[in-house]
């Protein structure tokens, strides 16, 4: 942004605020600076409402401490002031998922990050993300990798899938 001498208010986790609209040809360089970097550009609303979407989810995953007691409709919904209904489906038909099951392998990759770092027990995993039970996270868990979380614990060399190639 200073490099491209583009005034911004705030830069955080996917998102950048302008100070105000920029021209074509600043948007163009702005884009193609971005690209440089492994991100893009997202300019039409529907997109930044997914983008934003997402952000809140691996936000409340993977950036907080606090148990994931919550009820995912309404957190969004207050948060993003769209009926979660209607977040649901416009993410569904961009991404090709559904909000739920983008959420459970956020859930499932903030678990390996977890395991990795080895300082919680699977029950204390399963309490934290907010599930009723070990053998529940176990069985998400499996689902999605293929292999039960011991199994991935005991599997040296593991890659992990970078947040927005979730």
């Amino acid at each position: 942004m200073e490099r491209l001498e583009i005034p911004y208010a705030n830069v955080a986790l996917g998102e950048i605020d302008l100070k105000h609209t920029i021209d074509d040809e600043s948007k163009k360089q702005l884009n193609q600076a971005l690209e440089e970097i492994g991100f893009s550009l997202i300019d039409d609303r529907k997109s930044r409402l997914i983008e934003q979407t997402k952000n809140l989810i691996i936000q409340k995953i993977h950036h907080t401490r606090d148990v994931l007691d919550i009820k995912w409709a309404e957190y969004m919904a207050d948060r993003l002031n769209y009926d979660y209904k209607y977040l649901g489906m416009l993410f569904s038909s961009v991404e090709g998922i559904t909000l739920e099951q983008y959420i459970i392998r956020q859930k499932v990759e903030r678990v390996k990050e977890l395991m990795i770092y080895d300082e919680l027990t699977l029950s204390q995993m399963a309490f934290q993300l907010g599930y009723s039970s070990a053998a529940h996270l176990s069985s998400q868990f499996k689902k999605i990798t293929g292999m039960p979380p011991t199994q991935f614990k005991n599997t040296i060399g593991i890659k992990r899938k970078t947040l927005d190639n979730i």
